[in-house]
């Protein structure tokens, strides 16, 4: 898959979108009874190959008051429970499209969606336009937006308190352990000072913070500085659409 874009007069854009070789892998829900009951009675069951696609198609951007576009008609699609790999030289427009993405720019043209498609592969509903609200982000950076005085803190910011009904507070508990659990930040107090950890945990902890909020797409600039992987290229973006 190809993301091509460019800048007249200078200098020539290129970005490359590298999905994953395979969907990533999630365990699927628990059968309920009811199913398990049809599976034993040899009952078929109908199984759907709906499904989802984040897709970028034919955008393009031109700051306000200038002539010439910084990305010019960019497109590519990213299926659910997936990765890719966006990458390219210094001022390629990789940042500018990271905007776009995330819904701090608009784009001059085109459209950013989730696109639902069914079993026989032709959409099924209009496409859904991707609110900044379901973006999460990860900077490179991410000590510059840290508020709290705690590791726990900093990653609860935000969420729902006094307000919050039981089964709700039950959700945040699981999903916060669970961000806590995947980034390995059980490893360290909950109770340290964001800004004194090491680079790496740093990234670690903004990771935990996006994963509490459950986004429908995930943005990493830059993910493995500071982590002890150096065989990416340097300004790299990775985009996770899980759901």
């Amino acid at each position: 898959m190809r993301a091509t874009s460019a800048a007249a007069p200078a200098p020539k854009l290129g970005l490359r979108l590298m999905p994953s070789p395979q969907p990533l892998r999630l365990l699927p829900p628990p059968l309920n009874r009811g199913v398990h009951e049809k599976c034993r009675k040899g009952t078929a069951l109908r199984v759907s190959s709906e499904h989802s696609r984040f897709e970028v198609r034919r955008v393009s951007f031109r700051p306000p008051g200038t002539e010439h576009n910084l990305l010019n008609e960019v497109t590519f699609s990213l299926p659910e429970r997936s990765f890719g790999l966006i990458f390219g030289r210094s001022g390629s427009g990789k940042t500018t499209l990271l905007q776009l993405l995330s819904g701090f720019s608009k784009p001059t043209s085109g459209s950013i969606s989730i696109q639902r498609y069914g079993n026989d592969g032709e959409p099924i509903q209009p496409p859904e336009m991707l609110s900044s609200k379901r973006v999460g982000i990860v900077f490179q950076f991410p000590e510059r937006y840290f508020l709290a005085d705690t590791v726990l803190e900093e990653i609860t910011f935000g969420l729902p308190r006094q307000k919050a009904d039981i089964a709700l507070r039950e959700e945040l508990a699981i999903r916060l352990q669970m961000a806590i659990n995947s980034v390995g930040l059980n490893r360290i107090s909950l109770e340290e000072d964001p800004h004194a950890l090491s680079g790496g945990f740093k990234r670690r902890l903004a990771l935990a913070i996006q994963l509490v909020q459950t986004p429908d797409l995930l943005l990493l600039d830059e993910p493995l500085a500071g982590l002890g992987m150096i065989w990416f290229s340097k300004s790299t973006y990775i985009l996770l659409f899980p759901f």
